[in-house]
């Protein structure tokens, strides 16, 4: 039996994370742009880079998945921008890692750094996908 709910989210949420976060990391992380970005990016415009991403994620999924009603459930709408932000994160990791381009065990800093700076834009794609399809 496969359990579809897992804590409000369900597998069509899931799966619309998955897919629009690989439409938009998959690109960028062919980018020699990116990867260079990584080296030279101070961890202070790291922290802004992660500030905006949570703030678009959860100001789309207001919008755009709770419809502006989150009185009653503002721990949800939390729990639901984060654990969209760490899907997107790993699946960040996963292509960056196929490319060989995750070099996590010779210099995790720079692996971090990119796997942030590509989640930026990956995350955009991730909550408009999943916000397709809400009642």
């Amino acid at each position: 039996m496969v359990v579809q709910k897992f804590k409000n989210i369900d597998f069509e949420d899931l799966s619309q994370v998955i897919i629009g976060s690989a439409v938009l990391s998959v690109p960028i992380a062919f980018t020699e742009e990116a990867w260079n970005l990584s080296k030279t990016i101070p961890i202070l415009n790291l922290g802004v880079i992660v500030i905006l991403t949570l703030s678009f994620i959860g100001i789309y999924a207001f919008k755009g998945i709770f419809q502006g009603h989150i009185k009653q459930r503002k721990i949800t709408f939390v729990k639901r921008v984060l654990i969209d932000y760490g899907i997107t994160l790993l699946v960040v990791i996963v292509v960056l890692f196929a490319l060989n381009k995750f070099p996590i065990s010779e210099n995790p800093l720079i692996a971090m750094k990119r796997v942030i700076i590509i989640a930026f834009p990956a995350s955009m794609g991730a909550i408009v996908v999943d916000s397709f399809d809400k009642e």
